[in-house]
């Protein structure tokens, strides 16, 4: 099969595609947009067309994304950040009252959307912005005032804070264990569906880590996403047992979407730390930020 052109989506039906995802509507979709329901799936069968894959699955009660589709949308949502901050960067200043965020998509959807309405409420002073992005912004003209990364800290001229030290730890629905049987020790993980992040290490140096058998365990199945949040995701669906770091799936476990099958931990090779150029590190909005993340409880390293 010959190559297919490389010409780009258009930014219209990248932000259809977007708004589908994350509302899992076409209609949903279409009323963010301004726009009818069939211009949205019109638009979305061009883009699976022009990709050459399906990014949507159809269902009776809605749409979901599928694999291609999940592996596609952390690209669209950074792109179209990306384009939001070049608009931005080109309008007048109107004052220090605009605070823009970089962080990574696992550490947005699963940490810091769900708290920000506490943000929101006590500073309407901030106009907040927070861009998702697989890669670490450099500050350089990207309209970024502070960032949370996830790594060792070691970024020489970056004022650098600890967030959050993080623990690995198998997590799973509540609701599977009555369907597969109590789990009482690391070994009875082995008979399940163990979800995999990224590719399929993970596991092995966990297990290794606590000193089980690794060779007990058939780690060449089971499935495999490409973010951290996806895994969580499908842990929550009751999909299987994944294992999680402990920051991302905090609120998950405190609202008993998720439970810990065994006990057995270890600490995570990398932190969440809170980052900005050294010029921004006493400006207000980035300090009144910066304090409220550090405010936060359920951290994952209690």
């Amino acid at each position: 099969m010959p190559d297919r052109p490389r010409v780009l989506p258009s930014t219209a039906a990248l932000r259809a595609f977007e708004a589908a995802a994350r509302h899992r509507s076409f209609t949903g979709a279409a009323v963010e947009l301004g726009r009818t329901q069939g211009a949205v799936s019109h638009q979305i069968r061009e883009l699976e067309t022009r990709l050459g894959v399906p990014l949507f699955e159809r269902q009776a009660r809605g749409i979901a994304l599928t694999e291609s589709g999940r592996i596609y949308l952390p690209f669209v949502v950074e792109s179209l950040d990306r384009l939001r901050a070049g608009n931005d960067a080109l309008r007048p200043q109107t004052g220090d009252h605009v605070l823009t965020v970089s962080c990574s998509p696992n550490f947005a959807s699963k940490w810091l959307v769900p708290r920000l309405g506490e943000f929101i409420a006590a500073h309407p002073d901030i106009d907040l912005r927070i861009s998702a992005t697989l890669h670490h912004v450099t500050f350089d003209g990207d309209g970024i005032d502070m960032a949370v990364r996830h790594g060792d800290g070691n970024w020489p001229n970056l004022n650098v804070t600890r967030l959050c030290q993080e623990k690995l730890f198998p997590v799973c629905s509540p609701h599977l264990t009555p369907s597969i049987g109590e789990i009482e020790y690391v070994h009875d993980l082995a008979e399940h569906v163990l979800i995999h992040d990224r590719d399929r290490s993970g596991w092995a140096s966990w297990l290794k880590a606590i000193g089980a058998a690794v060779d007990e365990f058939d780690l060449g199945r089971g499935p495999v996403f490409s973010q951290t949040s996806l895994a969580i995701d499908a842990a929550v669906a009751g999909q299987g047992i994944a294992l999680a770091r402990s920051a991302l799936v905090s609120l998950d476990l405190g609202a008993n979407r998720l439970i810990r099958p065994v006990p057995e931990e270890v600490p995570a090779e990398f932190a969440y730390w809170i980052v900005c150029p050294i010029p921004n590190t006493n400006r207000p909005k980035v300090r009144r930020f910066r304090q409220w993340l550090l405010s936060q409880p359920h951290l994952g390293s209690e």
